[in-house]
């Protein structure tokens, strides 16, 4: 006989479950580890192949020191914070910081000098077997982690708790993108009556409106709970807050603005103040600063090498036509200010277009024969180092365009959507978008648009090295090209 109060059993989802978090943990433990074996073995390895003696107290606090350098760095860069076993960080940013803590390790040594009584050759062999270890650690960190979450004993189970299947499907694309491999999306839940379609969308299955969704809260079979209501009632979301709090899950709510835009953005906080940046500065900082001192230097450099080129093709113009030898063009440079950018004449002095309204065609009558040479060669743009050199543009960039060049009936600000953002840096004299085959005439929107998306490329993935596999890369281009002229 069944007694008054009692309740239905319930299945409890008796497993030990962890976040992704315990993984941050696991990383720091990880390398310490990495750091005190390293030592023993060089210090076994030292013992086996050397009959030196050292002295093990100097040597074993060095390592410390090291160790302490080391998680300063790590620590410092928040390398911890997204360590969740992706696979995107083999080694290479713990080995680097690793050598980093040596350096500073061994300025220490110099500084207390202290280096005649420390073993070279077992503080070498140390950081070779740190390094080892710190990269072979890691292939199997990613392989174990991804093992307890196949298992289920890391990893989080999600529902998506969304407006309609449109807003699901996009919370889940978002979350593919981030390839956080914890995160299990076992369903999606709507609370509409009028919803018809309960169709899975991929591996996630429709549980049900909220009822069922805070029942599976209950019952253990979730870890946490998406609210993607880009519209939601802040009544209503109270009111959600509110009933699942009785489940011991995570719950977290998607901004709509996250859900909404298409343009990208990133989290980031003003003091502690969430905000999502919808756009930033892309070459600040130090980055400025190492791209002004390449600019300048290789600018420098190209004059000097390239003059006699520059005077001979000063001497074949002024021979060939009456005029100047330069040509000052207006065009749009760094926060869409206006700039005179030189160039070399390549036209006859009566029929140069200044404004640059007029596109420069194959066999343009009014370009010289000396001209012809010189702009199929780009001869005619290396005044432009001159620009560089005075800080109004760069070796690399988006190409300057005239401030009233045309594309098709309409300018070029207009005809194509998100133009202006090119000028977020400044304009170069040769570009991502120039070897990729779109130098010369942009006689169509559909290539102007292309030329824009490898403007936007750049500017979002610079770096020194592109813009020097860029110049190199457009040197080749001046020899084979056939776009120019």
């Amino acid at each position: 006989m069944t007694e008054p109060h009692s309740r239905p059993s319930q299945n409890i989802n008796k497993r030990v479950r962890f976040t992704s978090n315990v993984l941050r943990t696991v990383g720091v433990a990880n390398d310490a580890l990495c750091l005190v074996i390293g030592f023993f073995v060089a210090v076994f390895v030292y013992h086996l192949t050397s009959d030196q003696l050292f002295d093990r107290t100097i040597h074993e606090t060095a390592a410390i020191v090291l160790g302490i350098n080391f998680f300063l760095i790590r620590i410092s860069r928040d390398s911890y914070t997204e360590f969740r076993g992706q696979g995107d960080d083999v080694g290479e940013g713990a080995m680097l910081d690793f050598l980093i803590a040596a350096t500073l390790t061994a300025f220490t040594i110099l500084l207390f000098d202290v280096l005649t009584e420390l073993s070279r050759g077992l503080a070498l062999l140390y950081v070779f077997v740190c390094l080892s270890l710190l990269f072979l650690s890691r292939i199997a960190f990613r392989k174990i982690a991804w093992l307890l979450m196949d298992l289920g004993y890391i990893g989080q189970r999600v529902v998506i708790y969304g407006a309609d299947r449109e807003v699901a499907n996009r919370v889940m694309e978002l979350l593919v993108i981030e390839r956080l491999p914890h995160l299990k999306i076992i369903g999606f839940a709507d609370d509409r009556k009028t919803r018809t379609d309960q169709s899975a969308i991929g591996s996630a299955n429709f549980v049900g409106g909220f009822p069922e969704l805070l029942k599976m809260a209950q019952d253990g079979d979730l870890d946490q709970v998406i609210i993607a209501l880009p519209k939601v009632q802040q009544d209503r979301l109270d009111s959600i807050i509110d009933r699942l709090s009785a489940a011991a899950i995570d719950v977290c709510c998607m901004p709509r603005e996250i859900l909404e835009l298409r343009s990208s953005y990133r989290m980031s906080f003003i003091g502690s103040l969430p905000v999502l940046s919808l756009w930033q500065r892309p070459i600040r900082d130090f980055d400025i600063l190492a791209k002004e001192i390449q600019d300048r230097v290789l600018a420098l450099v190209a004059l000097i090498v390239l003059s006699p080129v520059m005077a001979l093709t000063a001497l074949a113009i002024k021979l060939e036509s009456k005029g100047n030898v330069f040509f000052v063009q207006q065009r749009f440079g760094f926060n869409n200010l206006e700039i005179g950018i030189y160039k070399f004449r390549s036209m006859y002095v009566d029929q140069q277009d200044v404004s640059g309204a007029e596109r420069t065609k194959k066999n343009d009558e009014r370009v010289t024969r000396v001209g012809k040479i010189i702009r199929r060669l780009s001869i005619d743009e290396l005044p432009q180092l001159l620009n560089v050199l005075r800080g109004e543009m760069s070796l690399v960039g988006p190409r300057p365009h005239a401030t009233q060049m045309l594309v098709g009936d309409k300018f070029y600000f207009d005809a194509v959507e998100g133009y202006a953002a090119r000028h977020r840096v400044k304009p170069g004299i040769t570009g991502l978008a120039q070897v990729r085959g779109l130098r010369g005439e942009i006689d169509t929107i559909e290539r102007a648009k292309k030329r824009v998306e490898y403007d936007t490329y750049y500017i979002d993935h610079w770096s020194p090295l592109l813009d020097l596999r860029i110049i190199l890369e457009t040197v080749f281009m001046i020899v084979w090209d056939r776009n120019a002229y």
